[in-house]
Order: C-alpha cells, then sequence, then structure tokens
C-alpha cells in the first residue's frame, strides 16, 4: 500500500576528499565517500554493495557518478545514478540526466537534465515482454 522506505545507506563515511584537493581521473570506492573537493573523472561505487557518497557545498564532480545513496549540495556535471535513494539539498546543480529510484529535492535545487524514475516494477514488466516476444504468440 504505502511505498518502501530505500533501503539503509552507508553511514560510515570512510574516505574524504578534501576541500583544496582536485582528482583527475576516475575514482572508484566502496562504503562511504564524503567529497569537499573537485573530481574531473567519474566517481563509481562497486557495484551491488550499499554505498553513500556525499558531496559538499563546494564539492564539484566533473564526469559521471554512480552510487546507490547520493546526498549533493554542490554541482555534477554528467550523468548521475541512484539506485536507491537521492537527495538535491538547496545547493545542488546537477547538469545531465538523473536516474533514480526515490528521490527528495530541497528548495533552491537544479537540475538541468531529464529525471528518469527507475521502478523495477516497469524492469520486470519490460523483461516479461521480451521473454514472450520471441514464442511466435
Amino acid at each position: 500500500m504505502f511505498d518502501k522506505k530505500p533501503n539503509k545507506p552507508q553511514t560510515q563515511i570512510d574516505s574524504l576528499i578534501g576541500a583544496n584537493t582536485i582528482i583527475g581521473g576516475d575514482l572508484n570506492f566502496s562504503g562511504g565517500l564524503r567529497i569537499d573537493g573537485q573530481v574531473n573523472g567519474n566517481v563509481i561505487a562497486t557495484p551491488d554493495k550499499p554505498s553513500t557518497l556525499v558531496l559538499s557545498e563546494h564539492a564539484r564532480v566533473n564526469g559521471e557518478v554512480s552510487v546507490t545513496h547520493l546526498v549533493i549540495n554542490g554541482s555534477i556535471t554528467g550523468s548521475v545514478s541512484a539506485s536507491d535513494y537521492l537527495e538535491l539539498q538547496s545547493k545542488a546543480k546537477v547538469t545531465g540526466d538523473v536516474h533514480y529510484k526515490t528521490m527528495e529535492i530541497q528548495l533552491g535545487a537544479i537540475v538541468d537534465g531529464r529525471l528518469f524514475h527507475d521502478s523495477p516494477e516497469a524492469v520486470e514488466k519490460v523483461l516479461a515482454f521480451k521473454s514472450n516476444a520471441g514464442n511466435g504468440e
């Protein structure tokens, strides 16, 4: 009857990218990551494991972001995928397409791109339709 709450996020921050740090290249991580600086590359969490990425107000990512739980108060230029939960805080700015399961948007957040709701029901229906298509019916 009511939508399920998102899975429990990774609550521990394992890694921090400081405010005066600039990383050039892709960043792969697991667990929790907080970015206060800048990443010029993709930020990708280990698939099928809980992960949390927090972008502070001054954080910038120029690349794709793919995680389980994502909290944005900085800016991302690139596509975003939050497989479970996405929170756009008041100073968040995303320039690119956003894929999410559950999303919370605060007043002042900006998305310059398309929003795609990823629901497991839709995926199951598409897979069921494709599997029946080859039966000659």
